[in-house]
């Protein structure tokens, strides 16, 4: 496959402040690349740096093999062949649709006839027919971010940047903004640098997932495949697994956490630590299903489908715990609980549970994550 973009070795100072250590990636012809990270972790730094908005203070950048960027050189933005999707969508208030659309292709001097039926394509494809002579004041916030996509693919880029692209739009929007872009994207075979703090949105639109923190990259792979086997705590809190389980000790495979003996997965490090080290025990709030004391139904059937996936041999942990409080979120209620030695934790359920009910909770091996303690903080 042809490289659009290597980043090799490159790396970002403000003063004494390190913003990206030593980053290396590189995004294929076609490829849909989602870097994801909390606010301060360097993925907008490392945006700017492919834009030509930064230089880097080490490494180089390359587009298509050869060098953008440098400590002693730079090719400027305009001649680097990439375009930039805003959060705040950038549009020109006094040009209406087509002008926008149009600008670049008018400063790349297209003729006449091209550019008509370029914008037309485009809007066509992004549902903006009929609001060519409208003004951006004019649109809606979803209109707007339209406009400002098919302005970004109107002069054909090898690669387009995306800057939280989604951030200024309602769930719903952002929800339905996603989906289009990214089967736009894929019909289109652009290749896509996206930078967001959102999984959800990461997820819908990555064919490769990068996880970034404190400045360098803490794991990439396929959307799947990182949320089957998040590399780090960090990255297992990111992508939802925010209940933590302080381990107790560890012997022949199970730690015992939270008054029971539990089995988990036991991603990176903490796998070859053996029984030595303190640690934790993340998970999903969804991951769990709840069984009473008194027999009655369970949760959501998390723990069943998951038990349908388990290797032979395998036993599903059971958490003793009491609940403390539930809250009504719509598709079913969300439940604040203890476990026997005090430790707290959510989990979903379809009805209200009452403060002070006892039961088990029940979570695969497989969803059950260890990591050493230090990096679940």
């Amino acid at each position: 496959m042809t490289s659009i973009l290597e980043i090799r070795q490159v790396g970002k100072s403000y003063g004494k402040q390190e913003v990206l250590g030593s980053v290396d990636l590189t995004v294929q012809a076609g490829e849909i690349i989602s870097v994801l990270g909390p606010s301060g972790c360097g993925k907008s730094t490392l945006l700017q740096l492919i834009a030509g908005l930064q230089q880097p203070d080490r490494g180089e950048i390359l587009l298509r093999g050869k060098v953008a960027a440098s400590r002693t050189s730079m090719l400027a933005p305009e001649k680097r062949g990439i375009n930039m999707v805003f959060q705040d969508y950038a549009l020109w208030p006094h040009m209406t649709v087509f002008e926008n659309i149009a600008y670049g292709m008018r400063r790349s001097k297209q003729d006449q006839a091209g550019i008509k039926a370029s914008v037309a394509e485009l809007a066509a494809l992004l549902r903006l027919e009929g609001l060519e002579q409208r003004l951006p004041p004019q649109l809606s916030g979803g209109q707007q971010q339209r406009v400002a996509i098919a302005r970004a693919l109107a002069t054909r880029p090898d690669l387009m940047l995306l800057d939280e692209p989604l951030s200024n739009l309602d769930m719903q929007l952002r929800v339905e903004m996603r989906t289009e872009m990214a089967y736009l994207f894929k019909k289109l075979g652009t290749t896509v640098f996206h930078v967001t703090h959102d999984p959800e949105e990461a997820f819908s639109m990555a064919d490769r997932l990068v996880i970034m923190r404190e400045g360098a990259i803490d794991q990439t792979g396929t959307p799947q495949q990182c949320w089957r086997l998040p590399a780090s705590a960090s990255a297992a809190k990111l992508l939802g697994a925010g209940n933590r389980l302080q381990v107790m000790g560890r012997s022949g495979g199970r730690a015992a956490a939270g008054g029971a003996e539990l089995t988990g997965v036991w991603p990176g490090a903490a796998g070859t630590q053996g029984a030595e080290g303190p640690a934790q025990l993340l998970f999903r709030p969804d991951a769990a299903d709840f069984l009473p004391q008194d027999g009655s139904a369970s949760g959501h059937g998390a723990a069943a489908e998951a038990a349908a996936s388990m290797e032979p041999g395998m036993e599903m942990n059971r958490l003793p715990v009491h609940v403390v409080h539930s809250v009504f979120e719509g598709k079913g209620w969300r439940v604040l609980a203890r476990t026997a030695d005090g430790q707290p934790l959510t989990f979903l359920h379809h009805r209200q549970l009452a403060a002070g009910v006892e039961g088990r909770l029940t979570i695969s091996p497989n969803d059950l994550y260890l990591y050493p303690q230090q990096e679940a903080k």
